[in-house]
């Protein structure tokens, strides 16, 4: 066993209530003692089949990690899903770590972005050869499209004629999707609703990634249950919207209390995230939400409460987030946390874009990639990933939020769900530009 698995023993300590088992285990889990689990650590109390995959996954997964120990501390803990990407550039730690073990009880999932300028079966089978390459593995478990977003994407005869030929020669078992939502300046129509339910009817893609929580049901809650019926595994990511509102209220804080001048439409649009905060302020106080911790595990357990989920894939960053959230595994949505979500949703949601929307995006003369942009911010914010999420932002191939200063706001016009959505672009874009 890892020595890092026993790190910050304490904290679990003070934690542990967070981890109360619901008293029913979900039809497609299945519960487990003590005695499967790490001595002395939280460790994963619940599998979950991934669909037709057959494979039973933890109910929480690893997501992005860029530290071999804190790796390490989770598969000691039982996690045994493993969701990376080319482009995360962590495939070599994730091979260092994994070559050491029991390579059959764990499931890596790896992902391509398909660019239009390179789309032949050589490339992307090079590509393909590459990750494993990193991986240090025989195999991948599953390979993903990553962030189709497009239906047309999905059908490209290059990738699947890749595939079929490391399928043959038993170098990739499964394929995969994942969805954050759909780019303007690409194709606009194109929500993940409309990408994730053409996937499943295809009938090739057997594991899907995506974007779901307790703000952002109506798409995600159609789609899972789409992939009950078809019993494709689902893993889940973005299943804590708190970090926004956390991010309004301390930049909008901080710019009055720096006394920066800005552009009017721009504090005009902060006075309006400043009003909402404070009528906010009457369930903050009521719920106690202004515990971010306390959020978090009932944001988490909202996801675990969905039958329909196989596993949540979380970003992890340190020692102290995997005794969190392996405290996590198992627990259900408790009546307290109904209260709690149910109060944010009504006032936090406001301050939230929801990942997967992007039907704002049309509206814009300018084609700002409003989804993207604030899909960037939140890894800024939430996950803790600022160096990557500036060099995604200053990498971007379209307009960016500086131009939403002097916009009349045509994106706010059409937000369905009454975001604020010109003021937070402008957040994002100091945040992400450091101006």
């Amino acid at each position: 066993m890892s020595k890092h698995a026993g790190f910050h023993r304490r904290d679990f300590l003070r934690t542990t209530a967070l981890g109360a088992i619901g008293a029913s285990a979900l039809t497609r889990g299945t519960l487990l003692g003590a005695e499967n689990s790490v001595p002395g650590t939280p460790g994963i109390r619940e599998y979950r089949l991934l669909g037709r995959t057959g494979f039973k996954v933890s109910d929480i997964s690893c997501g992005f990690v860029g530290d071999a120990g804190v790796l390490n501390a989770l598969l000691d803990n039982g996690v045994n899903y493993i969701d990376t990407a080319e482009s995360y550039e962590n495939e070599e730690l994730v091979g260092k770590v994994v070559k050491d073990r029991d390579r059959k009880k764990i499931f890596i999932t790896s992902k391509l972005e398909l660019k239009k300028e390179d789309l032949t079966k050589a490339s992307i089978l090079a590509r393909a050869r590459k990750c494993l390459e990193r991986l240090q593995t025989e195999y991948l478990d599953c390979m993903m499209i990553h962030s189709a977003e497009n239906r047309e994407i999905l059908f490209t005869d290059g990738f699947h004629e890749a595939m079929r030929e490391l399928k043959s020669e038993g170098r990739v078992r499964y394929l995969g999707v994942s969805n954050h939502g759909s780019n303007w300046y690409r194709d606009p129509e194109e929500t993940m609703q409309k990408v994730l339910t053409a996937a499943a009817e295809d009938g090739r893609f057997d594991v899907f990634l995506m974007a779901y929580n307790y703000v952002q049901q109506d798409m995600g809650a159609e789609v899972l249950e789409l992939c009950r019926r078809k019993n494709i595994g689902t893993t889940l990511m973005k299943t804590n919207p708190v970090g926004q509102y956390h991010l309004v209220k301390t930049r909008v804080e901080r710019l009055e209390k720096e006394g920066k001048e800005v552009h009017p439409l721009f504090r005009s649009g902060l006075d309006r995230l400043k009003q909402k905060v404070e009528a906010a302020q009457e369930f903050i106080q009521k719920y106690n939400l202004n515990n971010p911790a306390e959020i978090r595990a009932a944001a988490l357990r909202f996801c675990l409460s969905n039958s329909n989920v196989s596993t949540v894939c979380i970003g992890f960053r340190n020692f102290e987030q995997v005794d969190e959230y392996m405290a996590l595994s198992g627990s259900r949505l408790e009546p307290v946390d109904e209260k709690k979500l149910s109060a944010f949703s009504r006032s936090g949601a406001m301050f939230y874009c929801r990942h997967a929307c992007a039907q704002c995006e049309s509206s814009c003369p300018h084609a700002v990639p409003v989804n993207k942009i604030m899909r960037y911010n939140h890894y800024f914010d939430a996950q803790g990933r600022e160096k990557e999420a500036m060099a995604k932002y200053q990498r971007l191939d379209a307009a960016k939020a500086d131009l939403c200063r002097d916009c009349d706001g045509y994106c706010e016009a059409a937000c369905p769900y009454g975001i604020p959505i010109q003021g937070l672009l402008n957040l994002a874009h100091r945040r992400l530009t450091l101006v």
